[in-house]
């Protein structure tokens, strides 16, 4: 695990952290995947984590010359809500929407979902078929080139050791262009992609002018089908052109056999897949299943971090000071744990439960300056400075929190392992829509575990909160 850790400050600060470091330094935002290579010793030779999560601005999405800029701190939860992104870049927002869950994407980065350049990852798909480039920067100067060019392989890319990805950027979708995002997994929520295709047309009268279709986990990097695009040129899109197009991208594909699925499954689905995209294109429905309003577990407005005065450097035996529940905490000895293991271990609160440890149950959820958040997968050391509740923090002057009244009286607590984690995504929750329908309620829930089966009274009791929570205004 690390030895050091580097809340910068600034960009400067942290490209002078990856010079100095080089190969033995990792750039941290979100971590969901570098936390588990560094528990499973994938990256045996990293000693520094850069963390560049309290640097202002890395956030931000924005429209200029007709094309929209994302920083490499824009987290997968705010694209699926961002107008920018829905109105110019429609793809990129469902794929967003369906990596992870509202925890994880709450952590996680697109930028991460790049750089760690599997060809499963989600976000890449519909950012090649946006035409999407990439710079790249470093203390020595920066390059910008084509996302196509990004990728040598499977989690390999032709990023130097000293160098950080600061922008992704892409052309904004024009009035006549319509696009779509697919993915098959092999369940309905924390869905690794079988299969994901992006698609961007460019219409006229109904005419294809122009077609982009990008394939995912169906080779070591993601793909275009170029005869499928050449096909569609010049036609309309009916049954059979459909059809034809849908047979081309297949044969497109070079995909493998894994745990998963054949490579004669995942073959067959790039067919299924872009058939259906192109027929959402075709009738109008590409938004079709995607919510307006997502529970994004951040309460009514998304807190921003900290900025820090300065950039501060953190060892083994630095004191890592934050508040939890309200009580100023200073901590040695959790410095290269998991937030979780060090709220258990050294802080004492055994409220949030390690079950999985991978991001998978949401037993170990705390909200991190207002924000939910799996605590198995952030490094303690981004506790500093920070607010943390954990489910020991909700009760107030001996009274339960509505939320935990309302599953005592639902009978929603059995083994009670994963119960902390429900309770604390119900309470976001309600926050954000005081009032929301099952479907949202289950989409809440989508990062949560009950090994003991559980879900229709879990449910009950969130609903039961729900209607004890007075009237608001109109969401």
């Amino acid at each position: 695990m690390w030895k050091t850790y580097i809340l910068a400050a600034n960009l400067d600060d942290a490209l002078q952290a990856l010079a100095e470091y080089g190969e033995r330094a990792r750039i941290v935002a979100g971590a969901t995947d570098l936390m588990l290579e560094l528990q499973r010793n994938v990256r045996p030779g990293v000693e520094v984590l850069i963390d560049v999560t309290r640097i202002p601005g890395l956030d931000d999405i924005t429209l200029k010359d007709g094309w929209v800029h994302l920083g490499p701190g824009v987290l997968h939860s705010q694209a699926e809500v961002s107008p920018v992104l829905r109105q110019y870049g429609f793809p990129l927002a469902q794929a967003s929407w369906g990596v992870g869950s509202p925890q994880i994407r709450n952590r996680g980065t697109i930028a991460g979902n790049l750089v760690t350049a599997s060809p499963a990852n989600d976000t890449i798909v519909p950012l090649m078929a946006l035409g999407a480039q990439v710079t790249l920067r470093s203390a020595a100067g920066e390059r910008t080139l084509p996302l196509s060019e990004f990728y040598t392989g499977v989690r390999r890319t032709v990023m130097q050791p000293d160098e950080m990805l600061t922008e992704i950027a892409f052309p904004a979708m024009q009035p006549d262009q319509r696009g779509v995002f697919l993915k098959m997994g092999l369940r309905k929520a924390q869905v690794i992609s079988v299969v994901s295709v992006a698609v961007v047309l460019t219409l006229k009268d109904g005419v294809v002018q122009e077609a982009r279709i990008a394939l995912g986990a169906v080779a070591p990097t993601i793909i275009r089908a170029p005869e499928a695009e050449a096909y569609l040129k010049g036609r309309r899109l009916d049954e059979a052109a459909i059809a034809e197009a849908g047979r081309l991208a297949a044969e497109a594909a070079r995909p493998i056999d894994d745990l998963r699925a054949s490579a004669e499954y995942r073959r067959r689905m790039v067919g299924v897949l872009v058939r259906r995209a192109l027929l959402r294109i075709a009738e109008g429905r590409e938004a079709e299943d995607f919510p307006e309003k997502p529970p994004l577990l951040w309460g009514k407005t998304r807190p921003q971090p900290r900025p820090l005065p300065e950039t501060v450097v953190l060892t083994e035996n630095t004191p890592i000071r934050f508040r939890v529940n309200g009580r100023e905490v200073s901590v040695k000895g959790g410095f290269r744990k998991s937030l979780l293991r060090m709220l258990r271990e050294e802080a004492g609160f055994s409220g949030p439960k390690e079950a999985c440890a991978e991001g998978e149950c949401g037993a170990c959820e705390v909200f991190m300056d207002g924000v939910a958040v799996l605590s198995c997968m952030v490094p303690a050391p981004r506790a500093y400075d920070t607010d943390i509740v954990t489910v020991e923090g909700l009760a107030q002057d001996g009274k339960l929190h509505a939320v935990q009244q309302a599953f005592v009286e639902a009978g929603a607590v059995q083994c009670g392992f994963c119960t902390p984690g429900f309770v604390m995504t119900a309470v976001k929750l309600l926050e954000e829509h005081p009032h929301p329908d099952r479907e949202t309620i289950q989409e809440a829930l989508s990062g949560n575990l009950c090994r003991c089966t559980g879900y229709y009274k879990i449910v009950r009791a969130v609903e039961k909160a729900a209607q004890a929570t007075p009237p608001t205004e109109p969401e």
